[in-house]
């Protein structure tokens, strides 16, 4: 039974170990740059027959189109007024890197510019007797009514006239985070009835090139539609069925309530809203020729009377996961299941409940690096009642020690004897040697939950600690090799070998920690064993000296706690450990060896 148990943590750790170092020295492959296609192979989705725009306006540089300036505490940038397109947003709050004179986060970008051609269109799908030429699309050249720009509480409005009796409005507004609102209204004045249906793209040119492509963290087409979410990769959006109705791969789901779909990274997001309650289709797009991917929202077909308006209202987001903004449109604008656009994972029983305490006690304390050590001191709580049974029994293991090596001695060779002898004296002394265990299970899901958290929430994202700890999701900054940043010289690049070598003061407090608390539990009876147990803090050291800060401080911090925990437990239980036992025998042994290896006098 003590072997099993130290084969399973054994396993564990060598398991944990592997998966760590794998990623930590084979990190996915860099994606290839977007290809930029002109706007003229932008297909708009929505339409039976619709032609592939072959007379598309190319979007022209910021500085060279008319545009509304956007200003609200959260969002800057511009709407183009040729086609009304969404593709000039930076975050305030935001920035690409640490840097002070680092760019704002560019979320849309304009096809034709430097950057990754991101961008929103809104239009309508010509119905019955009504040509393309005649409702309002890509290339559309729109009047702003009023000289406004669009901030909170000022909305602004774009105007349409086709010279044939239809005249189109658009009103957008926006909130204070991150929700535009957009309200499409068609007014006939003709003598016939017309139909016609309002949709929404979201369209990237080619894969962007910022994604992480890491398998714990989603990043492409995330989609809702009554309930139901989606997430596919890029490259699984370009295995959709070919439909024969627009000839490109497309994955279409119909929404009876609540439905919206975008494009997310790990930290940020651009999505298409419909109003909840409001019947709609979901649409995910793959256009090869034009490498472009689209996510859109069709909306019903609307039939206007003759002297009649008709509208229809739709909602975009454009900003930052933060899990309050997105809960509280969730509970605010019952936009369902919005927090869901944070990758939870697997564990997502787990990963949600320790964000939001990690989350309360970082809006009570306000440092993302103390309010992880306070979860992990209630963590340890919650789990001490199992812990308590744990360390008594390891305390008692302990006990039995002098015990155990007799039957050792007596057994010599002898398996079977070994284990029949060590079963009868954990029945007579009514030690469960698996007692152990359980607290270990249950810390895997725990640290993996937790590794997701930090990994994955932009709350961690250049989170600042104490001192150098600037960026909780980043690496440790400092360095043995600038002895910590005393010495005239930088430390390694992150992620180099140079920083696997050298490493910093967080994995270095963390092997230290980690051997401390394996110094409590019962040395293991095979040597090869005991051999592994004593290296190990030393090479989970390297291994884990690429992670996050704030996964090594909770480490740490647990490390910390489960040593004072186990120590007082085992002190109180007569069983005082003695850290330096081990070490000091092993001196012993080696000298003494060294002293019987003289020869006893000189050779005559």
């Amino acid at each position: 039974m003590e072997d099993q148990t130290k084969n399973l943590i054994l396993a564990f750790a060598l398991s944990l170990a592997v998966i760590m170092g794998w990623f930590a020295l084979f990190p996915p492959p860099e994606p290839q740059p977007g290809e930029t296609v002109s706007q003229s192979e932008l297909v708009p989705p929505p339409a039976q027959d619709a032609p592939a725009d072959g007379d598309a306006t190319l979007a022209e540089p910021l500085e060279q189109t008319p545009r509304i300036a956007i200003d609200t505490p959260h969002l800057t940038g511009s709407i183009a007024l040729i086609g009304g397109r969404f593709d000039d947003m930076q975050l305030r709050d935001y920035t690409e890197t640490l840097d002070p004179d680092s760019d704002a986060v560019h979320l849309l970008n304009p096809n034709g510019g430097s950057r990754h051609p991101f961008y929103a269109l809104y239009g309508w799908t010509p119905r019955g007797g009504l040509t393309y030429e005649q409702v309002p699309g890509p290339s559309t050249q729109w009047r702003q009514v009023g000289d406004n720009a669009l901030s909170v509480g000022n909305p602004v409005t774009l105007e349409w006239d086709n010279g044939e009796g239809l005249i189109f409005t658009r009103v957008i507004s926006v909130d204070e985070q991150y929700m535009f609102t957009v309200d499409q209204a068609v007014e006939n004045t003709t003598g016939t009835a017309v139909s016609l249906d309002p949709y929404s793209i979201l369209a990237q040119h080619g894969i962007p090139e910022d994604l992480e492509r890491f398998f714990i963290s989603h990043e492409g087409l995330v989609q809702m539609t009554d309930g139901a979410l989606l997430e596919a990769d890029y490259g699984d959006m370009e295995d959709y069925q070919v439909s024969d109705r627009e000839r490109i791969p497309t994955l279409s789901t119909t929404a009876a309530n609540n439905a919206w779909i975008g494009f997310t990274s790990k930290y940020f997001m651009a999505t298409l809203v419909g109003m909840p309650g409001q019947g709609m289709t979901a649409v995910a797009q793959y256009v090869p020729g034009a490498n472009i991917y689209q996510a859109s929202l069709r909306q019903p077909a609307i039939t206007v009377q003759p002297g009649e308006t008709a509208s229809s209202s739709s909602m975009l987001f454009t900003g930052a996961k933060e899990f309050n903004v997105l809960n509280a449109y969730e509970n605010d604008l019952q936009v369902e299941r919005f927090t869901d656009a944070i990758d939870w994972g697997w564990f997502f029983f787990l990963t949600r409940p320790i964000f939001r305490v990690l989350n309360f006690y970082y809006q009570t304390i306000g440092n993302m690096g103390w309010a992880i050590l306070a979860l992990t001191l209630t963590l340890k709580a919650i789990l001490l009642p199992l812990a308590w049974k744990s360390y008594v029994s390891m305390a008692r293991m302990k006990e039995l020690q002098p015990e155990m090596q007799k039957i050792k001695e007596r057994a010599g060779d002898d398996r079977q004897k070994l284990q029949q002898e060590m079963m009868s004296l954990y029945r007579d002394r009514k030690v469960n040697p698996a007692a152990g265990c359980l607290p270990l299970l249950l810390q895997i899901p725990i640290f993996f939950s937790l590794y997701k958290v930090i990994f994955v929430t932009i709350e961690l994202r250049h989170a600042p600690f104490v001192g150098v700890f600037n960026d909780l999701s980043a690496p440790d900054p400092t360095s043995i090799y600038n002895f910590f940043g005393l010495l005239p010289w930088a430390a390694p690049d992150p992620g180099s070998l140079m920083a696997t070598i050298f490493l910093g003061v967080l994995p270095l407090l963390f092997g230290i920690s980690m051997w401390f608390q394996m110094r409590l539990n019962p040395a293991p009876a095979d040597p090869m064993q005991a051999t592994i147990f004593n290296w190990m803090p030393w090479i989970f050291m390297f291994v884990m000296g690429g992670f996050a800060s704030g996964l090594l401080i909770y480490w740490i911090g647990n490390n910390i706690i489960t040593f004072i925990q186990q120590y007082s437990i085992m002190t109180a239980h007569g069983s005082r450990p003695d850290l330096f036992g081990n070490i000091r025998s092993s001196f012993k042994r080696k000298k003494a060896a060294n002293k019987d290896a003289k020869p006893s006098g000189k050779a005559k």
